[in-house]
């Protein structure tokens, strides 16, 4: 076998792994996305409350939310305001 062929397979092994982890990652986000549709009318209330009193300081809103990420009250706040 010479050297090219064992370069050229390892190099499409490399892509498919690539293309795994992109998916993977493509996958994490929608369903992070979709997470934010989840949040009840009293969890949207407590957000836009503490958003007036604390300003864009996602940590300390999701500290008041069980079950919720910063990440996630920031892009729920982030959605709202698009439709807006």
């Amino acid at each position: 076998m010479d050297s090219s062929s064992s370069s050229s397979s390892s190099s499409s092994s490399r892509d498919k792994k690539s293309k795994d982890k992109d998916r993977s990652k493509a996958k994490e986000a929608k369903t992070t996305a979709q997470h934010f549709v989840d949040f009840t009318e009293a969890e949207e209330d407590l957000v836009f409350r503490m958003h007036r009193l604390v300003g864009n300081r996602w940590e300390l809103i999701a500290g008041r939310i069980p079950g919720r990420t910063a990440e996630e009250v920031e892009m729920f706040w982030s959605k709202k305001h698009q439709e807006k």
